[in-house]
């Protein structure tokens, strides 16, 4: 007779586990306790009211490993008024957008008494991910069994797990069945398609789903320039004077792929309800350390640190080390243009076949040294944003994407300035735009899908073999599962897929009018960049929690940036060729009085554009419009009725004081 796992027989009933916790091996029985009470007790008791179960029963336990494994969930009545709680927005019957209450469930779309469809699993598991991290001490001094793990009133219970090592992890459960619909639909079928953009987002959230919604509408939005640009590869290669259509057509084209985006993410995103969708305040990151004081504004328990503290370390260490990583980058770059110098003299001495393929050797070794210092300086750009203190998550994000920015875009694109701008090297710089560009993109694929996606099909037979060793008379499916998922890499966010498009749009947008096949190897790399990343993201990491999103956030900001740099960038280049020159052989002060002027206007253009083009159609305009106008009016009758009830009150009392 076969053993059961233990996690769908419980007590109560039975439950769809959504989240994994998983504790330290040596954690002491009475915090296991401890944390189990406080997950299963009622909300008003200070629990989550959460259902929680071991992923073993005691007989599983004596012969299986990793027994410190707890599976989460909670009944449907639970997670409803947990959606509430967390402001989930929803589709009402009469079509309009509006925050989920559980007192008026039946009257939004697909809701239904016995439909259990009505929360995708990703909201479903966004809300236990809420209601675990709302788990605050209360009268607690310190975590069970660990005298030096400290707590005060309203501290985050869970983060403190974290920090002191007890909760290895917590991560949200793959649907199985589900994630095998979802990658058919996706990309185990290689082929030019739009993708399941509402499907990605009901199993990864809104946030993957962005990034993936940005990467198709920018492979797509590329295809124009990569088409216009095959030609003048072709056929007008040494005459820079035609590029001047191509170059003006590839600046007002950044401009307004940009804004139309703006207009389809606030379709999207109002379509998902996070458009609408209320910011809650937010709390202090986890590795937020500080004096214990009360917070001004909440008048909360919690960590307090001095801002000068913080601006000191900023000024006084962060920013002499980012400045001394872009000096050693420039070093770097100097020692570049040696190599490339030696092969050059190399080269013209011998003018042999195999002297000519040496020519490309220095750039490969130049963009592979490059990614590799990428990845270096943003483990220390990590270290310190972290040791600088932040309080918020949002201002730790900012400056760590600060910090990165400013550095990959001097490591990659300083080359090519030098090359463009001091040696005026145009067949370098296609040289050296084209090694770069193709080689990061062969890089970025081994290192971040296709290597990590063997090495985790090893563990995957390895975590078979072991199952089946350990017992051979259970149903092990849901235990191989976990314990599979619990070994996976746990995937960061989007923000290095983001940088690698950033990236890329400097590449094609910047020299554009020298290197214009760029845009068609952006196109390439992109349409096999969304099945690995989709391949990365279903079978690779760990399933990340949902994160309600509106928009790409401060990249929206960096792209517009880029956009405005690349302006400057061909505007000088087009003024520094031969045929341009030639126009005006005396007078090189009105050759750039017309080059700035003509930059000038193109500025204005881009301006004007973004002015012109609403960031948000007019129909969600409309609806926004129509929900601020009803949520004043529903204001204006709850004051209302307010004071019809003192003003009752103040009559009731005053009947009671006459004689």
């Amino acid at each position: 007779m076969k053993v059961t796992l233990s996690a769908l027989d419980t007590h109560e009933s039975s439950f769809t586990p959504l989240v994994v916790i998983e504790l330290a091996q040596d954690v002491k029985e009475e915090t296991k306790e401890w944390l189990k009470n406080r997950i299963i007790s009622r909300k008003k008791d200070g629990g989550a009211q959460l259902l929680f179960r071991p992923l073993l029963n005691k007989y599983e336990k004596e012969t299986l490993e990793n027994q410190n494994l707890y599976l989460v969930g909670a009944s449907r009545i639970r997670l409803l008024l947990g959606a509430e709680a967390v402001g989930l927005v929803k589709e009402c019957s009469d079509d309009t957008m509006r925050a989920f209450m559980y007192g008026t469930r039946h009257n939004f779309k697909g809701f239904d008494d016995d439909n259990d469809d009505f929360l995708t699993m990703a909201e479903r598991q966004f809300i236990i991910k809420h209601e675990l991290e709302s788990l605050r001490a209360r009268d607690e001094k310190m975590i069970p069994g660990y005298p030096q793990a400290k707590l005060y009133p309203g501290k985050s219970l869970l983060r403190r797990l974290l920090t002191s090592g007890i909760v290895i992890q917590v991560f949200p459960l793959h649907d199985n069945e589900a994630l095998k619909k979802l990658e058919d639909t996706w990309y185990t079928r290689f082929t030019v398609k739009y993708q399941p953009i509402d499907s990605i987002r009901g199993y990864f959230g809104e946030t993957i789903a962005l990034y993936f919604g940005f990467l198709e509408y920018f492979t797509f939005a590329l295809i124009p320039v990569a088409v216009l640009g095959l030609p003048y590869y072709l056929f007008v290669w040494e005459n820079y004077d035609k590029y001047v259509v191509f170059a003006s057509f590839n600046l007002i084209w950044s401009t307004v792929i940009l804004e139309v985006w703006k207009r389809g993410c606030a379709s999207m995103t109002y379509r998902w309800g996070t458009l609408v969708m209320k910011r809650q305040f937010e709390e202090p990151r986890p590795g937020y350390h500080g004096v214990l004081g009360i917070n001004s504004v909440t008048g909360r328990e919690e960590p307090l640190y001095p801002s000068y503290k913080r601006q000191l370390r900023i000024y006084l260490v962060s920013l002499p080390f980012v400045c001394l990583c872009l000096y050693f980058s420039l070093f770097v770059m100097m020692i570049y243009f040696d190599m490339e110098a030696w092969a050059l003299d190399l080269h013209e001495n011998s003018r042999s076949e195999w002297t000519g393929i040496l020519l490309y050797v220095p750039s490969i070794i130049y963009a592979i040294v490059i990614e590799i210092m990428n990845r270096f300086y943003r483990f220390a750009a990590e270290f310190l944003t972290s040791w600088e203190n932040h309080r918020l998550e949002s201002a730790y994000q900012n400056h760590l994407i600060l910090k990165v920015l400013v550095f990959n875009f001097l490591n990659c694109f300083a080359s090519l300035f030098y090359i463009a701008f001091v040696l005026r090297d145009m067949k370098l710089l296609r040289q050296s735009l084209a090694t770069l560009l193709i080689t990061s993109q062969i890089f970025n694929q081994i290192v971040e899908s296709l290597l990590p996606y063997w090495l985790q099909k090893k563990q995957h037979v390895k975590v078979k073999k072991k199952v089946q060793a350990l017992k051979a008379d259970i149903d092990a499916t849901l235990y191989e599962q976990v314990v599979l998922e619990k070994e996976m890499g746990t995937y960061l966010g989007t923000f290095d897929d983001y940088l690698e498009l950033f990236l890329q749009f400097g590449y094609v947008s910047l020299f554009s009018c020298v290197y214009p096949l760029a845009a068609a190897f952006a196109v390439l790399n992109n349409l096999t960049e969304v099945n690995s990343d989709a391949l990365k993201m279903c079978r690779v990491f760990k399933r990340p929690f949902s994160e309600p999103s509106a928009s790409i956030g401060v990249w929206q900001l960096a792209f517009e940036t880029m956009s405005v740099i690349s302006v400057v960038t061909n505007c000088a280049l087009i003024g520094m060729s031969p045929q341009v020159n030639a126009l005006f052989p005396e007078s090189k002060a009105d050759l750039i009085l017309i080059v700035v002027a003509v930059e000038h206007a193109l500025l204005a253009l881009k301006f004007i554009l973004a002015f012109a083009i609403p960031d948000k159609p007019r129909h969600i305009q409309m609806k926004l419009a129509r929900l601020e106008f009803e949520s004043l009016e529903a204001f204006k009758q709850q004051m209302k009725h307010v004071a019809e009830n003192l003003k009752e009150d103040w009559r009731e009392g005053g009947k009671e004081s006459a004689p």
